[in-house]
């Protein structure tokens, strides 16, 4: 299947993708220059994930971002894209909340934003029902199964999921049960591989893998992981592409050299009056000598 490179990506290009095993490239960007590299690299979805309360905001976890921070840094990433489809990531607590409130946060994302989607953790009862009445209210939703970062303090850490046969049936049911909802795609996350492929086998909607094991349809990354931005532990399926935290330490470190040792800014740097002006300084000068001892009426 040859894509179109002007096409507006969709949930129907991305289930048609699956169908033709060609793999869905996704990562996350929460702001305007990222948004465009990404989008003219050719990556389909780009994610504004709450991992920004994280990897941009400096908090702990991604409990504490609201739905402001999350609105405001989707403006940003809808303004870069041209094709790529942007889902914006249901915060903590903005979704837990009776079906009305829930619906109208995750509009905010379509209406104020310009997402073309959202992205809520969980297949409990109540999140699939609430899967249910956004689909009904044209909000393209996007589940999440497996290690669910805002259960983080239930799940007692950021810890593989599915391990034991309990665990894996809930997962995989989960799953089905959001397809059956009406979400258009899940993400799979920090799950052993066999059951990643045992759920991508069963779907028809894609899956979208990170920690999941190569068989997922699409697999996503956090870009500050990927880039080599992020700084402490690493968990063990991000592959760093760069190290941007090296270049970036370089480049400063070489300014503070340069401005203390006077190399910068040098005459290329700077700006002359024009040469038909050289009296300009002089009266200038003459000027301020006048107003300093200028007597007081």
């Amino acid at each position: 299947m040859v894509q179109d490179s002007t096409t507006r990506v969709s949930s129907c290009l991305l289930q048609e993708l699956k169908k033709q095993k060609q793999k869905i490239i996704a990562l996350t960007a929460y702001d305007y220059p990222t948004a465009k590299i990404l989008d003219e690299a050719g990556v389909e979805v780009i994610l504004v994930g709450d991992s920004l309360g994280m990897v941009v905001l400096g908090y702990e976890t991604t409990l504490p971002v609201t739905m402001e921070e999350m609105i405001h840094h989707t403006k940003a990433v809808t303004r870069a894209r041209k094709r790529a489809m942007v889902i914006g990531d249901l915060p903590y607590l903005s979704f837990h909340l009776s079906l009305k409130d829930s619906i109208l946060n995750a509009a905010r994302f379509i209406k104020e934003a310009g997402a073309d989607g959202v992205k809520l953790e969980g297949a409990s009862p109540q999140r699939l029902e609430l899967v249910k009445a956004l689909v009904e209210a044209e909000i393209p939703v996007m589940g999440h199964v497996g290690l669910t970062p805002q259960s983080v303090q239930k799940l007692g850490g950021f810890k593989v999921q599915g391990m034991d046969e309990e665990k894996a049936e809930a997962i995989f049911r989960g799953a089905l049960e959001l397809e059956k909802a009406g979400a258009f795609s899940v993400v799979l996350e920090s799950i052993p591989l066999e059951l990643a492929k045992e759920i991508t086998d069963a779907l028809k909607i894609p899956t979208i893998g990170i920690g999941a094991g190569p068989y997922c349809d699409g697999q996503i990354l956090v870009i500050n992981d990927l880039l080599g931005l992020t700084s402490g532990h690493l968990p063990r399926f991000v592959k760093k592409y760069a190290d941007l935290t090296g270049i970036i330490s370089r480049a400063v470190n070489d300014y503070i050299s340069d401005v203390r040792q006077a190399r910068y800014p040098e005459d290329q740097h700077c700006y002359h009056l024009p040469k038909g002006k050289p009296g300009l300084i002089k009266k200038l000068r003459q000027k301020t000598v006048r107003e300093k001892y200028k007597k007081p009426d």
